[in-house]
C-alpha cells in the first residue's frame, strides 16, 4: 500500500514516514501545497494524509481541489485545532477522516488502514452535455461526433464548466481550479483561456454552451 504523507514539520513528516515504512508502507513525501498537488495528479495512492497548514495553500484547499478532479482516493486530514467548525470545513472538502494533533501514532495506522479498506468509490468516466461528451480519464472530447483537441488548462476548464452546468463560474473559481497559486490577478488570461474553448467547442456548433454574464462570470448551459 503506498501513501502520501503532506506535512510541513520535518521531524513529524520524518517520524510518521519512518513508521509507515517499518510497517511494510511504501510512503512518498510532500512538504508543500504545490509539491503536494503535483504528486497527486502524478502518482496512484491508497491513502492521503493531509496536514492542514501548508505552505502555499491549506490542506482544506488541496482536499477541494483533488476531489473538483474527480479523484476518489480516501483522505485523512491532520489537524492542530480541535474546533468542532475546523473538522466540519474538512469533512466537508471532501475529507474522509481526520485526527487532532498530537496523536498516537498507532491509532493514525488504524485509520489509514480503515480507509484503505474501503470500498473505492467509481467516479464517472464519460460526462455527457447535449451533443458533448468528454471522457475524464483519456481526455478525449467530442461534440456531434468531431473531435476536439484540447490543452491541460482548456480541458481543466472545461471540467470546471461541466461540474459547474446552469451555475454561474467567476474568474476567483476558474483561477482556483486552472491555475493555484501561479497567477497574474492583473492579466486577462481567463478571458483568453474562455475564448480559446469557446472557439473549439462553441463556434462551429449550435447551441451555444459557453455564456458570458457581464460583470458576473460564466455561465455553461445550453
Amino acid at each position: 500500500m503506498k501513501i502520501l504523507v503532506v506535512e510541513d514539520d520535518a521531524a513529524l513528516l520524518r517520524a510518521v514516514t519512518a513508521g509507515f515504512q517499518q510497517r511494510g508502507y511504501e510512503v512518498a513525501q510532500a512538504t508543500t501545497f504545490q509539491d503536494a498537488w503535483l504528486r497527486i495528479a502524478m502518482g496512484t495512492f491508497s491513502v492521503l494524509v493531509l496536514d492542514i497548514m501548508l505552505p502555499g495553500g491549506t490542506g482544506i484547499d488541496l482536499c477541494k481541489k483533488v476531489r473538483q478532479r474527480g479523484i476518489v482516493t480516501p483522505i485523512l486530514m491532520l489537524t492542530a485545532r480541535d474546533a468542532i467548525e475546523d473538522r466540519v470545513y474538512g469533512l466537508e472538502a471532501g475529507a474522509d477522516d481526520y485526527l487532532v494533533k498530537p496523536f498516537a501514532f498507532e491509532e493514525l495506522v488504524a485509520r489509514v488502514q480503515a480507509l484503505s479498506r474501503r470500498p473505492p468509490i467509481i467516479a464517472p468516466a464519460v460526462e455527457e452535455y447535449h451533443d458533448l461528451v468528454v471522457d475524464l480519464s483519456s481526455r478525449a472530447v467530442r461534440r456531434s461526433g468531431q473531435e476536439i483537441e484540447l490543452t491541460a488548462k482548456e480541458f481543466s476548464l472545461l471540467e470546471l464548466f461541466l461540474q459547474k452546468r446552469g451555475k454561474v463560474v467567476d474568474r476567483a473559481m476558474i483561477i482556483s481550479h486552472v491555475w493555484d497559486e501561479n497567477y497574474d490577478p492583473a492579466s486577462n488570461t481567463v478571458e483568453v483561456l474562455v475564448r480559446r474553448l469557446r472557439e473549439k467547442i462553441d463556434d462551429r456548433f449550435e447551441p451555444r454552451l459557453i455564456h458570458t454574464l457581464r460583470g458576473v462570470g460564466y455561465k455553461f448551459g445550453a
